[in-house]
């Protein structure tokens, strides 16, 4: 038994020096120390020893078994060592290798527009609200002066959820519900998103968004109107804008107008942008009816104003001379980043 147990420490040693990481290594160590381990097996013979024998060997098997544990430390130790060199050699960082940018987002050129449109009217002393898109018939299309059956409801033929409830089709209903709610003097603009039963193509989509704007003091006239337009036109476009305004017909204003810039890549002259007719409709405007101010409860006699209303997207296509509306929704990375 003695020989046996030389030759299993010779063994042990001979393998500890073949293991090449630290799972060869935990497999030597259950070889020779494990519950079913060589030395153990020999451990196990003890009782066939006689009392003379059996310290003796007892003896040297704890040596031997010492030894391999000594040995077995020894070998795991080295190759911890080896084997957070090696890591530490892969993950090295060569600190002369220039950085990597991290992509990250930026914002749509549609919030570009709108926060640009916003500075320009807060820095012209408007305020900006904001109001529910589930909305009611009345604040939608009744208290703006079109009643049921009004023709003027077809060109803003929506969504209902029930015969009062709907999808605004504009965000003039927060103008009512301004007017409502405070007292003259009122400076608004209204952004948001809005909703009409239009089938998709270049210039239409049944989700679009639309910015509305009011004056409401006492002494407001057309000039104060066109005036303030102007300078939001040359403040988004720049200071040699031209603009012109053409007599319309809203239903909630009187008198109404359309008001235009000269198109930008031709000044005038007529191109493809401009259709050839050398100007761009922007948006529409007018005096508030005095049927809507009485509606909401401010005197047509004493207060006045003007209301003004313009789509996003049409405003972010002309900036940028984008020609499909879809482009704005998309979410195509290769048209997104260009701005």
């Amino acid at each position: 038994m003695k020989e046996a147990l030389m030759k299993i420490l010779a063994a042990a040693k001979a393998d500890l020096e073949q293991a090449g990481d630290l799972k060869a290594l935990e497999e030597v160590r259950v070889k020779y120390l494990g519950k079913k381990g060589e030395l153990t097996a020999i451990l196990k013979q003890m009782g066939s020893l006689s009392a003379e024998d059996r310290p003796v060997i007892g003896q040297l098997a704890n040596q031997v078994r010492s030894e391999i544990e000594e040995e077995i430390a020894h070998a795991g130790s080295h190759l911890r060592e080896k084997a957070l060199d090696e890591k530490l050699a892969k993950e090295r960082l060569d600190i002369t290798l220039p950085g990597k940018k991290n992509p990250i987002g930026h914002q749509h050129p549609l919030s570009i527009v709108l926060d640009e449109i916003k500075e320009i009217f807060l820095g012209m002393g408007f305020d900006v609200v904001t109001g529910p898109e589930i909305e009611l018939d009345y604040y939608n299309f009744e208290a703006l002066n079109i009643p049921k059956g009004h023709p003027a409801r077809d060109t803003q033929d929506t969504f209902y959820i029930s015969d009062n409830v709907l999808l605004r089709s504009q965000t003039s209903p927060m103008q009512v519900r301004t007017m409502e709610t405070r007292k003259p003097p009122i400076r608004i603009i209204a952004p948001g998103r809005v909703y009409r039963s239009d089938a998709v193509d270049a210039t239409h989509s049944p989700m679009f968004h639309q910015i509305e704007g009011m004056v409401i003091d006492k002494g407001v006239t057309m000039a104060d109107l066109k005036g303030t337009l102007e300078i939001f036109a040359k403040r988004l476009y720049g200071e040699d804008t031209v603009v012109r305004f053409r007599p319309h017909h809203f239903p909630f204003t009187e008198p109404s107008a359309e008001m235009d810039v000269q198109c930008f890549h031709c000044h005038g002259e007529g191109c493809r942008l401009c259709k050839g007719e050398g100007w761009i409709e922007l948006l529409g405007c007018g005096m508030v009816h005095p049927k809507v101010l009485a509606g909401c409860g401010i005197d047509p006699e004493v207060y006045s104003g003007f209301a003004l209303g313009m789509g996003l997207e049409r405003v972010a296509m002309r900036r940028y001379n984008i020609d499909d509306l879809r482009l704005l929704y998309d979410n195509d990375v290769r048209f997104l980043e260009q701005f």
